[in-house]
């Protein structure tokens, strides 16, 4: 029952954060494997993308088990303030660091709450900085160079905390030519849960790097969750607007 709980909440999160001008796939260029831990988090912390605004048209394609699905939505972001997105107008969702709320007008049905319960069930602390870090390509966890220790594997870096937590084992995997981060890896031995978020691919907008496909891994037992994600014609510093409003009379969706 619990984890059948658990790949709901998390697939049901997840699905909420997915549910121009002209970019390029950013290429692996030469490699340089000689980096300490403090110089390697300080190239990836240089790859930050700096921008206020962020547009762009989002392909999921999500499946557990048997069962799969596939849909676009629009997709805006306000660095550090808002996530928005819709299908077509009938459903919405918008994530700020204090809410997490959706509609669907299909069926009536609304969503409004915080992190905590998603929190709770995770065994994380989820935050607004955790989701957006997630879909730009960036730790999910703050990398201090006095924290982790390096090494390398088939020509890209690790990064592991020199201490990991009883309840939380975590680890980065690097590129060894532009420093973005390939793979991030949260695993909950006890509970027999893993989280598995890998960049396949990164694209160049303004001189900028901004993931262009994500692959969700989310393992609890032998349940697994997928979930792949491409960003499409991503747009920068655009004047922005982010309707939403809740309609009046829908049913709210309670999280048990």
């Amino acid at each position: 029952m619990q984890t059948k709980r658990l790949i709901y909440t998390l697939s049901f999160f997840v699905f909420l954060l997915v549910g121009c001008k002209s970019s390029k796939t950013v290429t692996t260029g030469d490699s340089n494997l000689n980096l300490s831990a403090k110089q390697l988090i300080k190239a990836n912390a240089k790859q930050t993308p700096s921008f206020k605004t962020l547009a762009a048209r989002v392909k999921i394609d999500y499946s557990e088990g048997s069962s799969s699905k596939s849909t676009t939505v629009s997709f805006r972001m306000e660095k550090n303030k808002t996530i928005w997105m819709s299908k077509l107008g009938f459903v919405k969702v918008l994530i700020t660091p204090d809410r997490v709320s959706f509609y669907n007008k299909l069926d009536n049905t609304y969503f409004d709450g915080d992190y905590a319960y998603l929190s709770d069930v995770l065994g994380i602390e989820l935050d607004f900085n955790k989701v957006q870090n997630l879909l730009l390509g960036e730790a999910l966890y703050t990398l201090k160079p006095n924290d982790f220790e390096v090494s390398t594997q088939e020509n890209q870096y690790v990064l592991m905390p020199k201490t990991q937590l009883e309840a939380l084992e975590l680890f980065y995997i690097l590129d060894a030519s532009h420093f973005k981060i390939n793979s991030q890896q949260l695993a909950q031995a006890k509970e027999q849960r893993m989280l598995q978020i890998d960049y396949t691919n990164y694209q160049e907008v303004d001189k900028q790097t901004f993931p262009q496909h994500i692959q969700i891994n989310a393992i609890e037992g032998f349940d697994e969750t997928r979930l792949h994600i491409e960003f499409k014609s991503i747009t920068l510093n655009e004047k922005l607007k982010f309707p939403f409003n809740i309609p009046s009379g829908y049913q709210e969706i309670v999280l048990k």
